[in-house]
């Protein structure tokens, strides 16, 4: 198993609750990351036996057309889609932030997270870290700190 990811798309978009947000617009970034079997495409060197980022990417590109009121909208969409598109996916998380929005004062940005399968809990993350420990040895390695 293995993590496939698309980190930091940047997308303008007309996304937001209110009519101004929708009207003016704001600027978006997306991170995609998926849980999926990769030993056959590393073993034939093969395209087609994995997950291809640009067609990740273009589901991205495509759902972030789409004006809409929440970011929750956007992330299970996404999820939606690619779930769809891969039957080798485990897991999705997906991660769209909102740079500054206006919310009347300085903020960079707000997310909205969803994830699906193994990657629906911070426990499934764990597996990728643990490989180096000895047995009974504690590792001081916080692997939530990997997807900050």
């Amino acid at each position: 198993m293995a993590i496939i990811a698309l980190e930091g798309m940047h997308f303008f978009a007309h996304h937001g609750f209110y009519e101004e947000e929708q009207i003016v617009g704001n600027n978006f970034v997306l991170d995609v990351y998926m849980d999926t079997e990769t030993s056959r495409a590393a073993v034939a060197d093969d395209l087609y036996s994995t997950i291809n980022y640009e067609t990740v990417y273009f589901i991205c590109k495509s759902e972030m057309k789409k004006p809409t009121k929440l970011l929750e909208t956007i992330a299970q969409r996404i999820s939606n889609r690619l779930n769809s598109q891969f039957e080798t996916l485990s897991g999705v998380k997906i991660r769209v932030r909102k740079l500054a929005p206006p919310l009347g004062g300085k903020v960079d940005s707000t997310y909205v997270e969803v994830a699906s399968g193994t990657l629906s809990s911070a426990a499934g993350f764990s597996r990728y870290f643990k490989g180096g420990e000895e047995e009974g040895e504690e590792d001081d390695f916080n692997f939530l700190d990997f997807f900050k």
